[in-house]
């Protein structure tokens, strides 16, 4: 058991290295991308909602000239209407959305992948040979789980 438990121990930390590098690039990817999309929705945000300006100087202009009927004199003080916002603007308001959804999933599953790694390499207490077979089912167990294809399959 001790031979086994030294290839063991190189094989699991030639994997633990490997994977949990994947996973803090994914995760420092993920957060840079998640502050340059939520800086791209704040600055689109103000696009889906009528210009608060013109309804201000609209309404203005109705006070003074109820003020001072002389004042605008044949004004028509109302508000023109909005008519929303365009299509392409709603596309890309909803790609920007789901690219962020998408990196913080990512995030996610990467997080999920460090914490299964973490549990993989406690082994606790016992003998040789319990630990041994503890490693093993794990190590069975995050094949049986595909943990190989879920970590590559994260962007």
């Amino acid at each position: 058991w001790a031979t086994y438990m030294r290839e063991a121990a190189e094989h699991d930390g030639q994997i633990l290295d490997k994977y949990k590098s994947d996973m803090d690039i994914v995760l420092i990817f993920a957060g840079l991308f998640c502050a340059v999309t939520t800086s791209f929705i704040i600055n689109m945000q103000q696009h889906l909602a009528p210009d608060p300006t013109t309804e201000t100087n609209m309404l203005l202009k109705k006070l003074i000239h109820t003020v001072d009927n002389s004042t605008f004199p044949g004004d028509d003080f109302v508000m023109p209407p909005w008519t929303g916002p365009s299509s392409t603007e709603i596309w890309v308001q909803s790609l920007i959305y789901a690219s962020l959804s998408a990196s913080l999933l990512a995030a996610l599953g990467a997080m999920l992948g460090k914490q299964w790694l973490n549990h993989f390499q406690q082994f606790g207490h016992g003998t040789v040979d319990g630990r041994g077979r503890q490693r093993q089912r794990k190590l069975d167990a995050l094949n049986a789980w595909h943990f190989n294809a879920v970590l590559e399959g994260l962007p």
